[in-house]
């Protein structure tokens, strides 16, 4: 039996735009995994389901309205990092309002499917590239 490691259940989403590209967000310089390009998304808080966590995230991260009707459950990662294990909805969501923009000082890129993997990802988020390419 391996050591007890705390879960850690984190919710990302795969944002579409009209043109079918998928919005990626660089982890900013002070942060763990710094430089590597992610899914928005963060820590479901204690009392909120994943799709509010994304609603509450969105907002925050990218200043993008969005209704939990409007994200659709996609796949999930699983991977064990040093010191916890991530455990990481993945959501898509195309109805959303507003432009999306860095407020958290990331930089974001919206990226065609195909062009997922010239983007450095964290080990978590790599598995999750062929679900978006199947689908988009």
């Amino acid at each position: 039996m391996s050591e007890s490691r705390k879960i850690l259940l984190v919710a990302a989403c795969a944002l579409v735009d009209a043109d079918g590209r998928i919005l990626l967000a660089q982890r900013p310089e002070g942060k763990s995994l710094a430089g590597l390009w992610e899914f928005p998304g963060g820590k479901v808080e204690a009392g909120e389901t994943p799709e509010e966590t994304l609603v509450r995230e969105l907002s925050e991260e990218l200043g993008i309205v969005t209704k939990v009707p409007c994200l659709a459950p996609l796949t999930f990662a699983s991977h064990t990092y040093e010191t916890f294990h991530l455990l990481m909805p993945l959501y898509v969501c195309r109805r959303y309002e507003g432009i999306p923009v860095g407020r958290e000082s990331q930089a974001i890129k919206w990226v065609r499917p195909s062009a997922l993997r010239d983007y450095p990802m964290p080990p978590a988020d790599e598995p999750l590239i062929p679900f978006l390419q199947d689908l988009l």
